[in-house]
């Protein structure tokens, strides 16, 4: 595969940073009404996408209540009409999945134009962490992590990776991806305001200067009433880790547009992507 095969034409991507409270209904149709008021204001926008746990509180107390099949469950039939509706392909954040085994995942789904299931990804890397003076938090003890790595095939552009939120501390997802040919990585997260502050545009800047691909961060937009503080923040990385846009801490909605000729270019004039020396260290992708 060539670099000007990994995308084959722009991009148009539309992020809806936006919050969630407790009630289910209300995150859906405020999504929604995101969703729709993103469409009017950017009509060509060829890719939605919604942030981690879009339509639940951001709660390991909480996660169980909100937890639903995937994909016949309330909030993914949602999202399948709304990506069917304005003939956009949507990522759709996150949500808690119960599964056929009983547990608990923090999944996102992803749907073509026609509103059809395209992928389906459960968070590999559960945040479980501990900041004296910061913040503790553990998913592990509500929420099981994934064990499958996919690919959103995205018809007539590409390819592109996903990982969700902490996943991106662990460069392998993304190195993996960029092995398989994608363009890019999204990855709808939930930093908060210890480690967003810290990490958030260092870890989206390195995964896309890494792998010389694009980077796509979702975050929920911070709400001060609830105990766990989001940082906002949502953005766009290019293959050079030039941030093309963000968004500050409240609702809002990003737009960019990714360039497959910014993805040639930077191949060709720092080629790194030819230059991995896999007789000396493992390629992870195999």
């Amino acid at each position: 595969m060539t670099d000007s095969e990994l995308l084959k034409k722009p991009l148009k991507v539309v992020l809806l940073q936006i919050k969630a409270g407790f009630d289910k209904t209300k995150n859906l149709q405020n999504a929604a009404s995101f969703l729709e008021k993103a469409m009017n204001q950017y009509p060509d926008a060829d890719l939605a996408v919604l942030p981690e746990c879009f339509n639940s509180p951001y709660s390991v107390s909480e996660f169980a209540n909100y937890a639903e099949n995937i994909p016949n469950g309330e909030s993914t039939q949602f999202l399948s009409s709304l990506a069917k509706k304005h003939e956009v392909m949507l990522v759709g954040g996150t949500i808690p999945e119960l599964g056929d085994d009983s547990k608990i995942y923090n999944t996102s789904v992803t749907f073509n134009r026609e509103g059809e299931i395209i992928g389906k990804f459960r968070k590999i890397h559960l945040f479980d962490i501990d900041i004296p003076g910061g913040i503790t938090f553990k998913e592990s003890i509500t929420l099981t992590g994934g064990d499958e790595l996919i690919t959103l095939n995205l018809p007539g552009f590409g390819s592109m990776g996903e990982g969700i939120c902490y996943d991106a501390r662990f460069p392998e997802l993304a190195a993996i991806s960029a092995r398989k040919g994608c363009f890019g990585m999204v990855y709808p997260g939930a930093f908060n305001t210890v480690t967003g502050p810290l990490h958030w545009h260092l870890l989206a800047k390195a995964r896309a200067v890494d792998n010389q691909m694009f980077v796509i961060f979702c975050s929920p937009s911070r709400d001060t009433d609830f105990s766990y503080h989001a940082y906002g923040h949502s953005l766009v990385v290019d293959p050079n880790g030039k941030i093309l846009a963000e968004a500050q801490e409240g609702d809002e909605i990003v737009y960019a547009e990714l360039d497959p000729e910014v993805l040639v270019r930077t191949r060709a004039s720092i080629p790194v992507t030819t230059q991995r020396r896999f007789d000396v260290y493992t390629d992870v992708a195999k």
